[in-house]
């Protein structure tokens, strides 16, 4: 099936900057521990402003290069606006031979470290052939390096038991009103248990992985998030009303524990980190 391109670079940037805030970023990017001179791959981009930070540290050295790649067209028509030079429209879940990408700099370069945040949750589709796409363009005993939704992401769950979140409360929502949320759910959210297995069982040497819950405040609320998530994604086959109605419920359900008395919004993440090092 052809991909179709659901994001909208300028409706992140208003939605979900938190994202690449540096407050949630730094802890991931010390994990890459980007030196001079590297050749890095960003799998994820988005719209270039975690590669841009990368980029700044490889570039003091002759031959250090970051190169973004991401599946959505709008993302990537963005980080080129923001000053990102290599930025290449590709599935990170099933790298084109054909692409630009390769064509130009992933035929000839053996990258130092294959790098992502916040992208691989939505590799539900093939997250072994993730593997292989970095495997693809990572030299041997280099390092892939990231972060992303982990077991308990926006639901409640067994670090924080007392939160009802967005996750939980989509699947309550949608199996009320007759569909199945295990169908429509976009997302994979290992446990660090599951993810290390599919690492080594691939070729890769694990070195560091970790579950960590953390608060994240929204700039607006949970129904705007979800609109941004999931309109798209998890809902993407519901007519406009009954998507209404459902983002609705679902802010009703979360505000008990997601809003405070000021009207402020936080949801609940679990980020999985990791470093692996290719054998």
């Amino acid at each position: 099936m052809a991909y179709t391109d659901t994001w909208a670079a300028n409706a992140y940037n208003q939605t979900a900057s938190f994202v690449y805030s540096p407050a949630f970023t730094s802890p991931v990017l010390s994990l890459l521990d980007a030196k001079p001179g590297e050749k890095i791959v960003d799998f994820g981009c988005g719209s270039g402003e975690v590669t841009l930070e990368i980029e700044k540290v490889v570039r003091q050295q002759q031959g250090g290069i970051v190169v973004g790649v991401d599946s959505s067209e709008s993302m990537i028509a963005q980080a080129k606006k923001n000053g990102l030079e290599h930025a290449y429209v590709a599935d990170v879940q099933a790298l084109p031979a054909s692409s630009s990408f390769f064509e130009q700099l992933a035929s000839s370069t053996e990258f130092d470290a294959v790098f992502t945040n916040a992208t691989l949750h939505w590799c539900k589709r093939s997250p072994l052939g993730v593997l292989d796409s970095v495997k693809t363009v990572l030299k041997n005993g280099g390092r892939f390096v990231g972060e992303f939704g982990g077991f308990g992401n926006c639901a409640g769950t067994s670090l924080l038991p007392s939160i009802t979140c967005v996750r939980s409360a989509l699947h309550a929502v949608l199996r009320r009103r007759g569909y199945d949320p295990e169908q429509l759910d976009p997302w994979f959210f290992p446990s660090a248990e599951d993810y290390q297995d599919l690492l080594e069982s691939n070729n890769f040497k694990v070195t560091h992985i970790s579950l960590t819950p953390r608060l994240t405040p929204l700039s607006s609320t949970v129904a705007d998030w979800v609109r941004l998530f999931c309109r798209q994604s998890f809902l993407h086959d519901i007519p406009d009303e009954i998507a209404n109605e459902i983002i609705s419920e679902v802010q009703d359900l979360c505000a008990v524990d997601c809003r405070d008395t000021k009207g402020n919004w936080m949801i609940v993440y679990v980020r999985l980190r990791f470093i692996a090092v290719l054998q």
